[in-house]
């Protein structure tokens, strides 16, 4: 057996479709297009669920079902690692305070939850929404405390 006699095996190799290449390719002419239209067209296609204009299917159909998520809350999340980089020994932490260094930004939060990543050597006097379990006993086990926040009864309404 020698290089220049190997050959692929039998249906592995099979000649590339030369489009446009006149009648005799059997790809000539419209190139497995057809006669004109909007998919004969560059870029012409039309998106999956698309019906002409009549109303779609997923439009047309009840809707059925609950969802709680109008009723959730969002909660800026802060971990207990970042505390400890900005915060000073003996400090007070609150929204306040975590919007004035950065780590909370932007008005579309419902409050401040505190988690538990990261280690805490500070004592840090802590006063947010929502807070885990393990920051808390961390918070607690570096000698600072926390004093929860009341909570929210009802979800603000969203302004327009």
């Amino acid at each position: 057996m020698r290089l220049n006699t190997i050959a692929p095996r039998p249906g592995a190799k099979h000649r590339t479709k030369r489009l446009g290449c006149g009648e005799s390719s059997g790809h000539g002419k419209t190139s497995g297009k057809g006669h004109k239209g909007q998919n004969a067209r560059s870029g012409g296609s039309i998106r999956i669920g698309f019906e002409g204009g009549q109303m779609p299917m997923h439009r047309r159909l009840p809707k059925k079902g609950f969802n709680n998520s109008a009723f959730g809350y969002d909660f800026a999340v802060v971990n207990l690692a970042d505390l400890e980089l900005k915060f000073s020994d003996g400090a007070t932490v609150d929204e306040t305070a975590l919007r004035a260094i950065s780590l909370v930004k932007g008005g579309a939060w419902d409050g401040v939850k505190i988690l538990g990543t990261g280690t805490l050597t500070k004592k840090l006097h802590v006063s947010v929404d929502r807070i885990s379990a393990s920051a808390k006993a961390k918070i607690e086990a570096a000698g600072g405390s926390f004093a929860p926040l009341p909570k929210k009864t009802g979800k603000p309404e969203a302004s327009a």
